[in-house]
């Protein structure tokens, strides 16, 4: 962990945060500025500061961050099925899009139609 990062901070509880999930490896929480109905930050607790850093010899907890992004979208109000969904983004880099310089992938969905695409930084 990092002593001066946000999420870092968030994720030890120094920081509060209206979380929705929380274990050994990831914390999820809503977003402070939420984009969509259902707007979840879901992060690791180990500092990594993007997906540009991360190697082949992080598939394993890469993996279930990924197999828990469905379950948290579902659980917090996104819909099953075809005409329900989610969007999983993940910025990395400040030419990405990236704010928070730390590993995270944001859920966002619930009931409301996507009309195209959005902005990187919505």
């Amino acid at each position: 962990m990092s002593d001066n990062c946000i999420f870092c901070k968030i994720s030890r509880g120094e920081i509060p945060a209206k979380k929705v999930y929380e274990d050994d490896e990831f914390v999820a929480f809503q977003d402070i500025n939420p984009a969509a109905p259902v707007h979840l930050l879901l992060i690791t607790r180990r500092h990594i500061e993007s997906m540009q850093d991360v190697s082949p010899d992080d598939a394993g907890w890469l993996g279930r961050m990924m197999a828990l992004a469905p379950r948290l979208a579902l659980e917090n109000g996104c819909n099953p099925g075809a005409q329900g969904g989610f969007r999983l983004l993940a910025n990395s880099g400040a030419e990405g899009g990236q704010e928070v310089p730390h590993l995270h992938f944001h859920i966002i969905g619930g009931s409301r139609p996507w009309k195209g695409r959005v902005a990187p930084n919505a």
